[in-house]
């Protein structure tokens, strides 16, 4: 037996129950040509060594799939390594299908992946290692206290001034745009956030976490797939009947542009006084229709801001979060915009509002139940909704926390739908 087809078993052992034979295949040739290629498989005795032992010094965080630790290798390349143990069910679908997406995809806006490992239960995710770790943690972060790790992470947030956030939004744009239509199969990545944006050591962004990532069938408008994303950043049509497209992830991106100008979280907006809105799409509208959008800028871009870029940036952030899908611009108008060429901005009109807890939707025993399914399986053109045509948006209070899923379901023959909330 080749070491190709030993590893190709041992990566497919936790995907192979509640499959279909034909879909087990799929599965099992596109893994095949990744395990072929021999300089993807890491020993890993190899991943111990680099981590020294997976020691709790080098873990860099945390997240839905498991640990993720700092390691170097014999050939001096700095890596990060995401480790799933054998508890994490959800974990096991991320890995496959992270594994698959990313062995074919290369852009300097796309993190890189360096190969996989498997030892046992444990399942094993090799990345290049970005020096800024992820956009939330300078975005968000509060810089009080005393301590050098307040006085490093003051002097980060200080670096990410107007010139590095304007590139960062034009690097995410157009690592999305490879996604949607240049990659070998477009690819929605359902789950564009901050906390998803690794930022190198030239602020380079780099689009992270393709555990909830989807292969887009080309010639379709969009798909129907079970839901699952983070609170603050699904498009309302995404959240409400599972009705999946590229448009998705743009709504996702404008969130983020939002944020970027504001420095915000979305999920835990708290509005200035004498404001009453609910999130920061809503507070942006209200200062855009003022012609007040400069008032939403970050304290700290005071002296660095370019307010013409500004005000385009905050344009483009209503235009993605429009709350009809086709009102939205693709990724490919997105750049041309930021790359200040000529090109005529649509008003937009007042955004979607995005839920902001988890919910399970249920319509009832009287509501027309649907399967969940994978994008790479079923696709349609019409989205599922309640027989009434009656849907429910998710609740709008909003927390603060790690992203994590949580799970409730009432009535029979009902909708299910996964969101990760983050609180």
């Amino acid at each position: 037996m080749t070491k190709s087809t030993e590893f190709l078993k041992k990566l497919m052992n936790p995907f192979r129950s509640h499959r279909s034979n034909r879909a087990r295949k799929g599965d099992e040739e596109d893994l095949e040509a990744i395990a072929a290629k021999e300089q993807k498989v890491f020993r890993y005795e190899t991943l111990v060594s680099a981590t020294r032992n997976f020691s709790l010094k080098n873990k860099l965080g945390e997240g839905g799939f498991g640990p993720v630790f700092k390691g170097q290798l014999l050939d001096g390349r700095e890596v990060a390594v995401k480790k799933l143990g054998a508890a994490s069910r959800q974990g096991a679908k991320e890995f496959q299908n992270e594994a698959m997406l990313l062995s074919r995809v290369q852009h300097r806006n796309v993190v890189n992946l360096y190969g996989y490992c498997t030892h046992g239960d444990d399942k094993l995710l090799v990345y290049e290692y970005v020096t800024n770790e992820s956009l939330d943690k300078l975005l968000f972060a509060s810089v009080r206290g005393s301590g050098d790790e307040s006085r490093q992470l003051a002097a980060s947030r200080a670096e990410l001034n107007w010139h590095r956030r304007y590139d960062v939004i034009m690097g995410i744009a157009r690592g999305l745009l490879y996604l949607h239509e240049d990659a070998h199969t477009p690819i929605i990545h359902r789950d564009i956030k901050a906390s998803n944006i690794l930022l190198d050591d030239r602020w380079c962004p780099k689009i992270a976490d393709f555990g909830m990532a989807r292969l887009y069938p080309e010639g379709q408008t969009h798909v129907n797939t079970r839901v699952a994303g983070t609170n603050g950043y699904m498009a309302p049509e995404y959240l409400m009947h599972g009705s999946l497209s590229t448009k998705a992830d743009v709504f996702s991106f404008g969130v983020l542009v939002l944020e970027l100008v504001s420095g915000q979280k979305n999920s835990s907006f708290a509005p200035p006084v004498g404001f009453d809105a609910q999130n920061l799409l809503e507070w942006a509208w209200r200062l855009y229709k003022k012609g007040q959008s400069e008032q939403m800028l970050d304290p700290a871009l005071k002296h660095s801001a370019v307010l013409d870029q500004v005000a385009v940036c905050v344009q483009i952030g209503l235009l993605c979060t429009q709350a009809d899908p086709k009102l939205r611009p693709d990724m490919k108008r997105v750049v041309v915009i930021l790359s200040k060429k000529p090109s005529h901005l649509e008003e937009p009109s007042r955004p979607g509002i995005t839920g902001s807890r988890y919910r399970r939707r249920a319509y009832g025993s009287g509501g027309e139940s649907s399967t969940n399914t994978n994008l790479s399986e079923t696709s349609t053109s019409t989205p599922t909704c309640s027989a009434s045509g009656s849907t429910s948006m998710a609740n709008n209070t909003a927390t603060a926390s790690s992203s994590h899923a949580t799970r409730r379901s009432r009535g029979s023959g009902s909708r299910q739908e996964d969101v990760y909330t983050e609180k």
